[in-house]
């Protein structure tokens, strides 16, 4: 079996992959600033026979394996961290600090897993290359930056990727979550929210603390935009749609006794369907200028909508070819299908950008006995998750596992 082959070389290569991996952890690099993380990617890659290319979309990496005549197969994998003070007490944990794009010094963690996604995918290239007489076709690596972001794929695509690179016929990838290690969980279909994000600046007039007749408020403008935000999902979305709204982010003033001239609120929703999501915009947007016009502003707040990725759509069919492929290399005890998610991913960019499917999955990067006690004791939501400061998935089987799933998706779409 072609699997069977190629796999072979894994428990060779297994600790390095595991230095990789506690490496990248160790030394995180906030969205569009992923330079040391591109270049160590680039140079695992070159010695694999792979063409490499770097800064594309930024400090995008991409590889290319030409293995004879077949179809192009895409595996992508993300690599950029995010502003979170590490809590995990790991030896290799992150002390990283950076200036992040407004100016500010931030912590810097691999708090999403990006590490484990590129370790993966470094560790799939290895594989696959060491067996080409396994296979025939092209491999596309893809490593993205700026996934947090939600432009990272919008930036490699604008940046020609598939105007400079073969272009694929199935885009794959995968996410680790805080499901049981070595199980993969699936979906067809929707499978993870669209994203948006918005920031408001509202504008008052300043003053002293102890004069707020003679200043316009934009705290208080604040604190009620935020609170009738919180009706948008209650009462204007149907219950059966999925949308959320969440202000991540208010800043305003610098003493407690001056009343400042500005509140600024970072605005995200997640949203199931393109309708849903224009109705939260449309929504956010009349609430933010009315409670501004209520509290007798002098100027219209300014709107700036942002970053966006679209509702990730695993294609049915594709998804059952490549389930199909999953469930006889782990065996069905370690699949299990998973409802549509409020998360996002920017990944069904480079599907949408060549109108060819996209695959996607998740596996689990927990202790197996911790999440099914959890889940026995309805303490799920008790995990750390993703994005959480104690977010450390096990090295193993966490990067074996995903290593074998890239390894048994792309072959399910070469020629063997």
């Amino acid at each position: 079996m072609a699997y069977v082959t190629t796999i072979e070389g894994l428990a060779a290569i297994r600790e390095e992959l595991a230095d990789l991996y506690r490496d990248l952890h160790q030394h995180p690099e906030l969205s569009l600033q992923e330079t040391r993380t591109a270049g160590i990617l680039a140079q695992a890659l070159r010695p694999l026979g792979y063409e490499v290319t770097e800064r594309v979309g930024g400090t995008g990496v991409v590889g290319v394996l030409r293995n004879g005549p077949g179809p192009t197969v895409m595996l992508r994998a993300d690599f950029d961290a995010l502003p979170v003070q590490e809590k995990t007490g790991l030896p290799y944990a992150s002390e990283a600090r950076a200036t992040d794009g407004d100016g500010h010094e931030v912590p810097v963690m691999h708090a999403c897993g990006h590490d484990m996604h590129a370790a993966c995918l470094v560790g799939a290239a290895s594989l696959l290359a060491s067996a080409k007489e396994s296979w025939s076709g092209t491999l596309l690596l893809v490593f993205q930056p700026a996934e947090e972001l939600a432009r990272g794929a919008r930036d490699m695509v604008a940046d020609g990727l598939f105007d400079r690179f073969p272009k694929p016929s199935i885009v794959l990838g995968q996410h680790v979550a805080p499901l049981p290690a070595g199980f993969i969980g699936h979906g067809s279909g929707p499978l993870m929210a669209g994203a948006d994000t918005v920031r408001v600046t509202l504008h008052g007039r300043g003053g002293h603390g102890s004069r707020p007749e003679a200043a316009i408020d934009p705290v208080l403008m604040a604190a009620n935009v935020v609170t009738r935000l919180q009706g948008i999902v209650a009462r204007e979305v149907p219950p059966s749609e999925m949308a959320v709204v969440t202000v991540g982010r208010l800043s305003a003033g610098s003493k407690p006794n001056i009343i400042p001239d500005t509140a600024d609120l970072g605005i995200n929703i997640r949203s199931g369907t393109p309708h849903t999501r224009a109705l939260v915009q449309a929504s956010i947007e009349r609430i933010v200028r009315a409670e501004s016009a209520a509290s007798g502003a002098e100027r219209e707040p300014d709107i700036e909508w942002r970053e966006s990725a679209p509702v990730l759509i695993s294609d049915p069919e594709a998804t059952a070819t490549t389930l199909a492929a999953l469930t006889a290399h782990f065996g069905p005890e370690r699949i299990f299908p998973m409802p549509p998610v409020t998360a996002s991913e920017d990944v069904g960019v480079f599907g949408e950008a060549l109108g060819v499917p996209t695959v996607f999955w998740f596996w689990g990067g927990l202790e197996p006995d911790v999440v099914f006690k959890a889940l026995a004791e309805n303490a799920i939501d008790k995990l750390p998750a993703n994005h959480s400061p104690h977010f450390a998935p096990l090295i193993e089987p966490t990067l074996s596992t995903g290593v074998e799933a890239l390894v048994t998706a792309a072959l399910a779409w070469l020629d063997s």
